[in-house]
C-alpha cells in the first residue's frame, strides 16, 4: 500500500509563499504525481500534475505562481507556492498513480493513492 504524507501547509498573508512536500512510502519513479485542493464548499480541483518525464501541468489560475517538482531519489514531490492569494485557501492533497508512464494531466481518476491533506491559509 502507497501511503503519501503531506507536509508544509500554514498560515500566510496574501502575497507569501509557502513550499508543500509529500513523502512517498514507496518510489516515485515512473509515477505521474500531483496536487489537488479542495476548499470548504467547492468540489476538489487539480492544481498542478508532473509526468514521470518531467512535463507537467497547471491550472489556470495557479500559472506562473505555483512550481511543481519532484526528487524521484527522495520520493518526495514538492509544490512551491509564490504571491499567494486568499482564494488559494483550501486543503491540499498529494496523489499519486501507479507506475507506468502517463502524461501529466488533472483528472483525479488519473491517480490512485492520495494524502490526508495539508491546511493552506491565505488571508488578506
Amino acid at each position: 500500500q502507497v501511503q503519501l504524507v503531506e507536509s508544509g501547509g500554514g498560515s500566510v498573508q496574501a502575497g507569501g509563499s509557502l513550499r508543500l512536500s509529500c513523502a512517498a512510502s514507496v518510489s516515485a519513479y515512473g509515477r505521474l504525481m500531483g496536487w489537488f485542493r479542495q476548499a470548504p464548499g467547492k468540489e476538489r480541483e487539480g492544481v498542478a500534475a508532473i509526468a514521470s518525464d518531467g512535463n507537467t501541468k497547471y491550472i489556470d489560475s495557479v500559472k506562473g505562481r505555483f512550481t511543481i517538482s519532484r526528487d524521484n531519489a527522495k520520493s518526495t514531490l514538492y509544490l512551491r507556492m509564490n504571491s499567494l492569494k486568499p482564494e488559494d485557501t483550501a486543503m491540499y492533497y498529494c496523489a499519486a498513480d501507479l507506475p507506468h508512464f502517463r502524461a501529466a494531466g488533472l483528472a483525479a481518476d488519473d491517480f490512485n493513492y492520495w494524502g490526508r491533506g495539508t491546511q493552506v491559509t491565505v488571508s488578506s
